[in-house]
């Protein structure tokens, strides 16, 4: 059962919420940032994780109106903590326990314009790598560093 939000279990407590601090790497796999905790504490131990503008470990307290700022694959998702969840929940509860201020992520036509190889083709020669540096835009870089 669902009530004011939050997952109610049939004895009429609520499961999964709180009022005291939670840990970040189990709140942001409870709120669907990523699909597992384990992704979420190896996230943590890579420094892709802060809160507050500073890097965490997994087991750091997050509080409600805390900022948390999460980089992974390739996209930075900035969230505001509107509420503590400590077990995962559905998809529309978890959406409403945060405040999404990311970025749009990148059109999809610009991830895969940077050159993509036929599966079987080999190791790249000088030249298809010269020419998939070129369509990155990498060219002009490397001329002027050297």
């Amino acid at each position: 059962m669902r009530v004011g939000g939050m997952a109610q279990a049939a004895n009429g407590t609520t499961t999964g919420t709180g009022t005291g601090p939670v840990r970040v790497d189990s709140w942001i796999w409870s709120v669907r940032l990523t699909k597992t905790r384990s992704q979420a504490g190896t996230a943590c131990r890579a420094g892709h994780v802060q809160v507050n503008g500073e890097r965490v470990k997994a087991a750091h307290q997050v509080r409600v109106g805390d900022e948390v700022r999460l980089r992974m694959d390739g996209r930075e998702r900035i969230v505001k903590v509107v509420q503590l969840l400590r077990k995962r929940v559905g998809a529309p509860v978890a959406v409403e326990a945060y405040i999404d201020n990311s970025p749009p992520p990148p059109a999809r036509a610009d991830v895969l314009a940077a050159g993509v190889r036929d599966r079987g083709l080999g190791r790249p020669t000088k030249r298809d790598r010269r020419e998939m540096e070129r369509l990155r835009g990498l060219a002009e870089s490397r001329r002027t560093a050297g």
